[in-house]
């Protein structure tokens, strides 16, 4: 049988966005970032966890077909499929759930961007202090994210500003670089950016420097598309500790096949 994404996280379809991203987190756990397993996980969650790709996915799943169902005697051979070695039993093959084709060619397509020295591993918080780390600079990459990727060009100097404030001095020097870029061409072309988090998980932890996967929309308008196109992307965000905050050191992203 062909597995779905709810049969890789091993949860049911009807399965809450609370467990499913609990599965992605536990089944990532372990993978180095470059494993193959890693990356389709890291579909699977982006796919289930958006409503409206969820949605579309699970308008593509055959029904499971029902247990007391045994005679396929005059059942329409486009359902049915019996094997070689249950011809002639009676037994109704299982039916085989068919993954879009988009999903496949964004499965083909997809590369993950991350700046990860070799031999960085997926690790779980060893005791107490690194857990809530962890924790700490999870929730900080998430609200920063928002701050960081959203622009308008109305605010540019103010949303500058801002997403600066939530970085190292080094990066900071890296982001006002590609900043002057967008207010280069904000008269031209007049881009509003928002950010949406949809999950994220941790991808290496450590006391004073985390590592973190963390999946967004972004709705943009700009002045020839008044009606928000959504980019869906997956941003690695390297947080380090600062005092008693949590500040971005580094951040790649990569848009991820609609």
């Amino acid at each position: 049988m062909t597995p779905t994404w709810y049969d890789l996280l091993g949860v049911e379809p009807d399965a809450t966005d609370a467990e499913i991203r609990a599965a992605w987190k536990s089944g990532i756990a372990d993978l180095e970032p470059g494993d193959r397993r890693f990356r389709t996980l890291n579909e699977a969650a982006e796919v289930l966890l958006d409503p409206e790709q969820r949605a579309a996915y699970d308008a593509t799943l055959e029904p499971e077909p029902e247990p007391s169902v045994v005679e396929v005697r005059g059942a329409p051979a486009t359902s049915l499929e019996t094997s070689q070695d249950e011809a002639g039993t009676g037994q109704q093959a299982p039916r085989r759930g068919t993954v879009p084709a988009w999903l496949l060619a964004v499965l083909a397509a997809i590369t993950v961007v991350m700046v990860v020295a070799a031999g960085y591993l997926v690790s779980q918080p060893s005791d107490d202090s690194i857990a809530d780390a962890t924790s700490e600079a999870q929730g900080a990459a998430e609200r920063a994210v928002v701050t960081i990727l959203a622009y308008d060009y109305r605010t540019l100097d103010e949303d500058q500003k801002a997403g600066g404030a939530l970085m190292t001095s080094s990066y900071k020097k890296k982001y006002d670089q590609l900043f002057e870029v967008i207010k280069e061409n904000a008269d031209a072309v007049k881009p509003v950016v928002t950010v949406e988090v949809v999950a994220s998980g941790i991808v290496r932890s450590g006391a004073d420097r985390v590592q973190v996967l963390v999946f967004v929309n972004r709705p943009t308008t700009n002045a020839k598309t008044t009606e928000p196109q959504v980019s869906r992307d997956q941003v690695v965000m390297t947080m380090e500790r600062s005092g008693d905050d949590w500040l971005v050191d580094d951040l790649d992203t990569n848009q991820l096949a609609n």
